[in-house]
């Protein structure tokens, strides 16, 4: 008989029958669940649990009873976590109910959160262990990794890490316990005032609760509600990645303090794989790569998220925006153009003033308040309400390549992935209620369109939904969300809901595309609207002559250009197919006496619709190749003297090196075939 069927047997008074995965023990009273799912013998490693039941034991009961765990602790302060029990919690259960017991494994998502929050905190104690002067921020897990904010009075530096993560290891080796402590407020106040930790008695104050919990790993105290990996023994596998600087609660009129990034994993081979994904993610950086390539620059003088476009960026853009221009025209959207700056009172009708005020810039015009745009669409409406309309212009598509301003925090700015003036290719449909969901499988049909074109072929669809503040009823909320529900689901696209991620006048639809190298970018909005032309009491004559409302689409295939465009850098490495390549070819004469043949070539590519380019420096041929396959030109062709006689081209394809001659005829044909194909 087994120990488990034995247990299931024989119970005493003051036993606890503990169940797990179709399995039943007894355990006595106040064992730690750690040592109670040990008797199922667990298949991997145990960081925490989760305890559910019919008793005294809610579901997803956090760190102890639940009378003395903050419910209310900011998650915007302090780690957000799921209300697990750390693996030592005693299951004081009353012995009349069953438990059942849920092990938080480490390769779990879960376990995985669990361990990188633990090793956040390893890296606290380390870097207080070698700069004792140090106040602790705040140190939670992220995707893919961990962070600790910290203010030390100086600057890091990538030469710290090393000594850092040196002495992560020696506190790991030493295997500490991860000791948690539930405190009266006032008491862990008191004690963070007393080791001068005034950030984390900040925290403190804005914690409703009258309890908070604490967790010690030796001299090492931290404010945290946990759960952790018993001991430091646990955490093997790390690296410490980057320094940088971060605003105290992101407020940038608070202190500057030092912020170190890592990652951990629960195996050696998980953490190799991660960090030879980062050096690729750094290998196609879109902002080393805009400088490298010569597509675009930032400028701290002209102010921080604007971008300047160089020639051979502008000239990728302006690819872009032609293939976007046709592809509307083709479907039966209209151009408009609008202005950049609207009067403040316009924006108050739209409900931007009152809903999106924090990231609008205004400014005083003739003791009148105007704001740059942060969208387009009140100025679409104004058009829309130029003349009467009619049902028989619906669906009505106006669409525009409109900039936009809005303020983004310094320290979110991001390249051209996270910028405050952006180019949207926007577009709003005015039509019946009735048109709504074929006008938006239209839109879809034409979004996976256009991302399938540019290299794009896995998408993350998602559905959002009213968030707290909004505009409008929630019958009109309703209605909106099922027309999208509807298209997305006649068009068979796979999907998944976001609960309150919509924006303030609608629900929209998201599609997130798939990079290269598997990570997602935010593309395509779907956004059906009918609190807007409510605000704008706007109107058309129906079949019947009456006076209706009509509902509003917004719509951006590409979201920004900007961003559009970092993800296309970095999808390919800046090495473009030929169609988007802004320069196609590059014409490299031996000698001088090849240039007037050569001339020759880049006239005929040009003439032929091929962005061509001569290379005319005095250097060598070896050296023009080298810098023309680090500007990832697609072809380079060599003309000498056999050339020259034979009208041909010695043709470098990028990525195959030398590929022979060609006659100049021939090789024309075949790349506008190439551009034409968008191969």
């Amino acid at each position: 008989m087994s120990e488990v069927e034995r247990d299931t047997q024989e119970r005493k008074a003051g036993e606890i029958e503990v169940r797990y995965a179709g399995q039943t023990a007894l355990v006595a009273a106040g064992t730690p669940a750690k040592e109670a799912i040990e008797r199922f013998e667990p298949r991997e490693k145990v960081l925490a649990v989760r305890i559910s039941g019919e008793g005294p034991f809610p579901l997803d009961t956090p760190i102890g009873s639940p009378q003395d765990v903050p419910h209310d602790t900011p998650i915007d302060t302090l780690h957000d976590t799921p209300h697990d029990t750390p693996a030592d919690t005693p299951l004081d259960a009353s012995p009349q109910s069953p438990v059942e017991i849920e092990p938080i494994f480490e390769s779990s998502p879960e376990g995985l959160e669990i361990l990188r929050h633990s090793t956040s905190h390893l890296m606290a104690a380390a870097v207080k262990k070698l700069f004792p002067q140090a106040k602790l921020g705040i140190g939670p897990a992220i995707e893919d990794g961990f962070y600790y904010d910290f203010d030390l009075g100086r600057s890091l530096t990538e030469e710290d890490l090393p000594r850092i993560e040196e002495t992560m290891r020696q506190l790991a080796a030493e295997n500490i316990p991860f000791v948690r402590e539930v405190l009266p407020k006032a008491e862990a106040r008191a004690l963070f005032e007393s080791l001068g930790e005034v950030y984390k008695v900040e925290l403190i104050d804005e914690i409703e609760d009258e309890k908070v919990t604490i967790y010690r790993t030796g001299d090492f105290v931290d404010l945290c509600r946990g759960p952790h990996v018993p001991s430091t023994g646990y955490l093997k596998h790390f690296k410490l990645l980057n320094p940088a600087g971060a605003y105290w609660r992101g407020d940038e009129k608070r202190p500057m303090l030092q912020r170190i990034y890592g990652t951990a994993f629960p195996t050696k081979e998980e953490l190799k794989k991660h960090l030879e994904f980062l050096e690729e993610v750094k290998r196609r950086d879109h902002r080393v790569l805009g400088r490298e390539l010569e597509l675009f620059s930032m400028h701290e003088e002209a102010g921080a998220g604007l971008a300047f476009y160089h020639p051979k960026g502008a000239v990728l853009r302006g690819i872009i925006e032609s293939f976007i221009k046709q592809e509307c025209e083709r479907r039966g959207y209209v151009p408009v153009v609008t202005p950049h700056v609207l009067k403040g009172d316009l924006w108050r009708i739209s409900g931007h003033a009152d809903f999106y005020r924090e990231n609008m810039f205004f400014l005083e015009i003739d003791e009148r308040q105007y704001a740059v745009k942060p969208m387009n669409c009140p100025a679409h409406i104004l058009i829309y309400k130029s003349k009467p309309r009619s049902y028989r212009e619906f669906p009505l598509r106006f669409y525009e390549l409109g900039t936009v301003y809005r303020y983004e925090r310094s320290g979110v700015l991001h390249g051209l992935l996270r910028v405050r003036g952006f180019t949207q290719d926007d577009a709003h449909i005015f039509l019946a209620p009735e048109q709504m969901e074929d006008e938006i499988e239209r839109i879809l049909d034409f979004s996976f369109y256009v991302l399938k074109t540019f290299g794009f072929d896995e998408f993350r669809v998602m559905l959002s939904t009213r968030p707290e503040k909004f505009v409008g009823t929630e019958e009109i909320w309703e209605k909106a969300t099922a027309a999208l529900q509807g298209a997305l689901e006649k068009k068979g696209v796979a999907y998944e809901i976001d609960p309150g991620e919509g924006v303030f006048y609608g629900p929209k639809i998201d599609i997130k595309l798939k990079d290269a190298i598997g990570r997602e970018w935010q593309a395509t909005t779907i956004q059906v609207d009918f609190n807007i032309p409510e605000r704008f009491d706007i109107t058309y004559a129906g079949p019947d002559n009456v006076q209706h409302r009509p509902v509003m689409i917004h719509r951006a295939i590409m979201g920004s250009l900007e961003r559009f465009m970092g993800a296309l850098i970095e999808h390919y490495a800046g090495a473009f197919p030929v169609w988007l390549s802004p320069v196609q070819a590059v014409v490299i004469p031996i000698a001088d006496r090849h240039l007037d043949y050569a001339r020759e070539v880049v006239e005929r590519l040009r003439a032929a619709g091929i962005r061509a380019e001569l290379d005319e420096k005095q250097e060598s041929v070896n050296k023009k190749i080298r810098h023309h396959e680090k500007q990832k030109v697609p072809y380079m062709l060599v003309v000498g003297d056999r050339e020259a006689e034979s009208r041909s081209v010695a043709v470098r394809k990028r990525g195959q090196g030398d590929t022979g001659s060609r006659p100049l005829d021939e090789f024309i044909v075949a790349v506008v075939k190439e551009i034409e194909e968008r191969a």
